[in-house]
């Protein structure tokens, strides 16, 4: 018969409460093969299955004698089990309301009997049943492959393997998981057993069922001697096993073997495990012995209180069922972290960035993920060290107190960077490794474009890095490529659809819009929730009026007005103002248009803002790619493309876990554009990190550029979504900054430093001190979220000098200030930064917002320029207010305000530098990302795409065909 086939035909089995997960039949079934019990004339408790299928009688046989299975006694035994198992049900629903334990059955046996015995057990106790049906002949992979299913379903708890004994190959028993192994068959099941190690594990059903009918017999059960026959796979090495712990004396012995007469007339006790029909012969057997017989393949039933081995098993089977769904329930409670650190060993002088990587080994990310309480279906491993995490997560430990919240600001930095994701690698390693606290980093993503340009990488540096940081440098698991492809899929559906509606006719392109498929034309359901914007209820596409079909066929966009950009995550300048259009088949419609680099696009910062996979795929919906002619926005929506965004997003959107150089977990997600989009890591990391930390427990995430830039992004933003309130900033500064806003020359990438940098100069630093670094103090105290300055040391930094900041700090009004040499030291670099940290965590938090939702666009813009940036007040240009007055009108009014302007100063002006007054901030456009959530008014020239320096550092990067080893990434 067709596996099909019979499928079909399992259908007209009894199906009261099925649970029905996947394709396929699932009824009501059974549990464990029933197994049937022997009778003879010199025994005192003999077990036999029924005259009708073993062939002989009791009575042919002998007389009862002594205890029998189908007494009160033995009814009563398999009514306590039933009892215990159902008010363990009971407790156990009381705690979890929501837990429906299940128990699937892959059947390869047509008899209806066998299903009787568990449906009646399972019912009684109150379990759902999947009864999945196969062929007798069906092969082993098939079988596998339902058993690989039934591993991956949250919903099952056991799994019976209800298979001919051919069947039950060592292959399928340890392809189903251990803790799904009701029957405690597999090998990891049996050898836990053996070790006496069943926290875990399982004894099997029918093992047990064995022991209680022994236990039944009036011989004491230390001493006696009892006969396996047939105990040679996984059921008799653990009957053995449970035999000898009671201090039995276990004999073995095969069905054929030639002493098998002196072993039973030896025993006090006959189990019979092989299959098939098999007696002992009544002269072989002492008397009083029981004759246990587990050969058989059913039994008589009478109701529920049936004879046979095979109803006690059945009980028993349902009660590890319950068991495992008890342990499942206590595994998705939080789990204490059991990290272990990896031991550093720093040098001097400090090695390259990827020597100090390579030279350490980072620990399995599947072992990591165990250490932080992780389980193994909430991780997706990208290899070895680096693995996405499910949302399924923040479900889970839904009900878990979060821990504290910790930004990593900065600073307004000099173009070389100011060391912020160092300081965030270092204070989690002081805390995790050194301070004994769970603590979690939260990181962005970063570019490609950057990485090739002028960076050469930002998973930190010296001994403060994520590793493997050729990994963390490059592709990662891929997000950042799937932002591209999702935002030129969008691009190319704007071109293409200004295309068709400027070639076709209504008619036509109602027809290719909504073709006919086998006679039959339909909308899709991304059309009628279009239909349903443009106030149309029909959704017979022959239905519509010709006024609504043009409406429906015709976005009219305004080629002038797309805003939509393509991206490539590479710097290329000359990508910044392109022709599309110019081959002979798009028929003239010629444009002009530009590329951003892909974390310039909108797409990232939904990513970056979103709290689940709903909530992004609502606002890919939203996204505005144009204007039409008539002013009106158009969405992905209205192109018909967000769910095939969605799709590309999914796995996107799940944050990527790695480590430190010291073993402490990293999120890394995200990595939106700085300048006009928030620069930060993703609500999902953090909120995910925060669970996981527990409530004693740190997340340290960290805002792009300065503390005017990122952080005020942060709070104003990022918080606003997803809804988290920070404990504590820590402001990173650094001597070279300092003297840089204190008066020193210019600091350029590529050039050696002037040596103001390299020699003590207490002077710039006091003045630095007292001008920039006191200003972003009281931008965090804006926000009512208590600082701790930490400074990030250089070599070329005097004690004198360390001290003058630290002070400074103080007096300006941060909670603490510490020197931090994370860079050469590790995590104990920065132990007294962890410290500060933990005691400023302690105190209270007076968060608050800049601005409400309700303050209107041009007052919001106008509050963050005067009480962040330090101006006297904002210029709009003619263009600017036009569009404060169109998005007023189309009702994003409400939406925050995310300043694109220059990260290297204050002030519009990079030149300007320490705390610049008497100015006003110029506005001359704004643009609004709807999809992400915020408006961003344009603050001077911003770039999108950057370009390559005349030396970039792809000069210094390669590979090693033989050791494909990566060198020049630092």
């Amino acid at each position: 018969m067709r596996l099909s086939t019979l499928r079909h035909a399992c259908r007209n089995l009894p199906t009261p409460s099925v649970h029905q997960p996947r394709t396929g039949v699932r009824v009501f079934g059974l549990a464990k093969r029933s197994l049937p019990l022997g009778h003879s004339s010199n025994s005192q408790l003999l077990l036999r299955a029924a005259s009708s299928i073993s062939g002989t009688t009791s009575a042919e046989k002998a007389p009862k004698l002594g205890k029998q299975t189908d007494g009160p006694g033995y009814e009563n035994t398999i009514r306590e089990n039933v009892q215990r198992t159902k008010e363990e049900m009971v407790a156990l629903q009381r705690g979890h309301p929501a837990l429906k334990p299940t128990l699937a059955i892959i059947q390869a046996d047509e008899d209806d009997r066998l299903l009787e015995i568990n449906k009646k057990m399972a019912g009684k106790i109150g379990l759902n049943i999947i009864q999945i049906c196969l062929p007798r002949e069906c092969t082993e992979d098939e079988i596998i492959e339902e058993v690989l299913k039934l591993n991956e379903d949250p919903r099952v708890h056991g799994v019976y393997l209800h298979l001919p004994p051919t069947s039950l190959t060592s292959r399928v028993l340890n392809t189903l998981r251990p803790e799904k192994d009701v029957d405690g068959v597999s090998d990891l099941n049996v050898g836990r057993l053996v070790r006496g190690d069943m926290s875990q594990g399982f004894t099997p059903p029918l093992a047990n069922a064995v022991m209680e009918l022994l236990a039944r017999h009036d011989t004491p059960m230390e001493g006696r001697t009892v006969l396996v026959v047939g105990g040679e796979g996984p059921l008799g090495v653990a009957l053995q096993c449970l035999m000898q712990r009671r201090g039995m004396v276990v004999l073995n012995s095969r069905r054929s073997s030639e002493g098998l007469q002196k072993q039973v007339m030896q025993a006090n006790a006959v189990v019979l495990l092989a299959a098939g029909h098999m007696d002992v012969p009544p002269t072989w057997l002492r008397s009083g012995t029981a004759v246990i017989h587990c050969g058989s393949a059913l039994m008589t039933d009478h109701g529920m209180e049936m004879s046979g081995v095979g109803p006690l098993t059945a009980a028993l089977r349902m009660q590890n069922v319950v068991q495992s769904s008890s342990r499942w329930a206590q595994g998705q409670q939080y789990r204490p972290w059991t990290l272990r650190s990896l031991k550093l060993q720093p040098l001097s002088p400090v090695p390259s960035d990827i020597e100090i990587s390579r030279a350490q080994t980072p620990k399995p990310v599947d072992q990591l993920a165990q250490e932080i309480g992780l389980l193994q279906e909430e991780t997706e491993a990208y290899g070895r060290t680096k693995a996405k995490v499910r949302l399924s997560l923040l479900d889970r430990l839904r009900e878990q107190p979060d821990g504290k919240y910790v930004l990593v600001a900065g600073i307004t930095p000099t173009p070389l960077g100011e060391g912020k994701s160092t300081v965030v690698i270092g204070l989690v390693q002081a805390l995790s490794a050194h301070l004994k606290l769970n603590s979690f980093a939260c990181l962005r993503q970063p570019s490609q474009g950057p990485t090739f340009g002028v960076k050469g990488g930002a998973a930190g540096g010296g001994y403060a890095q994520v590793i493997p940081m050729e990994e963390f440098n490059l592709h990662l698991t891929g997000d950042i490529h799937a932002i591209t492809a999702a935002n030129n899929l969008v691009a190319a559906a704007i071109d293409a659809r200004m295309l068709h509606e400027a070639t076709q006719k209504d008619k036509a392109l109602y027809s290719r819009l909504v073709p006919s498929v086998n006679g039959v034309r339909r909308f899709s359901p991304i059309q009628i929730a279009r239909l349903r914007r443009l106030g149309i209820s029909e959704i017979d596409p022959s239905a519509l009026t010709p006024q609504e079909v043009s409406s429906f066929v015709r976005l009219d966009l305004d080629p002038a007005k797309v805003t939509w950009q393509r991206v490539v995550d590479t710097n290329d300048r000359f990508l910044r103002k392109i022709t599309v259009g110019q081959a002979s088949t798009e028929k003239g419609h010629v444009r002009e248009t530009q590329f951003d680099i892909a974390v310039a696009s909108e797409i990232m910062a939904i990513l970056a803002l979103a709290d689940g996979l709903g909530d992004m795929k609502t606002r890919l919906e939203r996204m505005v790619v144009g204007s039409s002619r008539s002013g009106q926005p158009v969405t992905a929506e209205d192109l018909g493309v967000s769910g095939a965004l969605a799709v590309l997003m999914k796995d996107a959107i799940k944050p990527t876990l790695m480590q430190t150089l010291e073993g402490s977990p990293v999120f890394v997600h995200a990595g939106p554009f700085a300048n006009i989009a928030h620069g930060n890591s993703s609500v999902l990391a953090d909120k995910l990190a925060l669970k996981l930390v527990g409530e004693d427990g740190f997340v340290v995430t960290e805002a792009g550029f300065g503390a005017d830039i990122g952080m005020e992004k942060f709070f104003n933003i990022k918080c606003r979504a997803s809804g988290l309130r920070p404990n504590v900033v820590v402001l990173v500064a650094t001597v070279r900054a300092l003297k840089m806003h204190g008066g020193g020359p210019n600091v350029s990438a590529g050039s050696p430093l002037p040596r103001d940098y390299i020699d003590e100069n207490l002077s710039l630093v006091a003045k630095g001190c007292s001008s920039n670094l006191r200003k972003q103090i009281q931008i965090a105290h804006l926000f009512g979220v208590p600082v701790v300055v930490a400074l990030n040391v250089f070599k070329t930094d005097t004690q004198a000098e360390i001290d003058l900041v630290c002070q400074m700090a103080k007096e300006s009004g941060a909670l603490d200030a510490v020197p931090c040499h994370h860079w050469a030291r590790g995590g104990r670099g920065s132990v007294e930064l962890a410290q500060a940290v933990k005691q400023a965590g302690s105190q209270p938090s007076h968060f608050q917002f800049l601005y409400s939702q309700e303050t209107p666009i041009v007052e919001k813009i106008r509050m963050i320029a005067q009480k962040v940036y330090g101006a006297d007040d904002i210029e709009l240009s003619p263009e600017a207010q036009a569009k404060i007055d169109y998005y007023n009108q189309q009702g994003y009014g409400k939406l925050p305000i995310c300043m694109a302007k220059t990260h290297l100063s204050l002030s519009h002006l990079p030149e300007k530098k320490g705390t610049p007054t008497g100015f006003t901030l110029p506005i001359r456009d704004i643009r609004a990302s709807i999809g992400a959530g915020f408006i961003y008014p344009l603050v001077g020239t911003m770039s999108t795409m950057p370009g390559l320096p005349t030396r970039p550092c792809f000069y210094d990067i390669d590979l090693d065909p033989v050791t494909e080893e990566i060198t020049g990434l630092f």
